[in-house]
């Protein structure tokens, strides 16, 4: 017997209202926890696509956790393939700069300092942080898209700038 109508997802009007519901909130997902490296917008849209592709097997209440785990996959799978595009493309010579070499070492010093900071916070402290200090999302923001009470968001921030004064600094 089939499923009726309302709950399936290959019915326009629930999968578009999927989109309208989820889109963003997978896009803020990926950069967040990827950054901009390797195009979030893509990824979510073969989400989407991939959810359009199997809408008959997969429930509406499904669809959600569907799309973050296959765009949160693909991106996995597309840093392990620039890993390897990278290895390949380390024998070719680097460009050139104007710029003081101090200064360029310097930047670059700081760039690791602050990348491996980021790297040693938990996901969710990172997560929050960037939310609020690069989106410039208010706690209140954060805790809705995050499904957490707005005192967990603080809790994360702060406890994210803690974590990275301390990690910079002993670095």
């Amino acid at each position: 017997m089939s499923k009726p109508l309302h709950n399936n997802v290959c019915e326009k009007n629930i999968f578009v209202s999927l989109f309208n519901k989820h889109a963003k909130n997978l896009n803020d997902f990926l950069h967040f926890k990827y950054g901009d490296y390797l195009s979030p917008k893509d990824l979510v849209q073969e989400s989407f696509i991939k959810l359009w592709e199997n809408c008959k097997m997969i429930p509406p209440d499904k669809a959600k956790s569907f799309l973050f785990t296959t765009a949160n996959n693909m991106m996995l799978n597309a840093i392990k393939h620039e890993k390897v595009v990278s290895k390949f493309k380390e024998g070719k010579p680097k460009s050139y700069t104007n710029e003081n070499p101090e200064f360029l070492m310097e930047e670059n010093e700081y760039k690791k300092k602050v990348e491996i900071a980021l790297s040693n916070l938990t996901e969710a402290q990172r997560v929050a942080f960037l939310m609020n200090r690069i989106e410039g999302k208010r706690f209140k923001e954060i805790a809705e898209l995050l499904g957490i009470s707005t005192k967990a968001v603080e809790k994360r921030v702060y406890g994210a700038l803690k974590n990275l004064k301390k990690t910079i600094d002993e670095l």
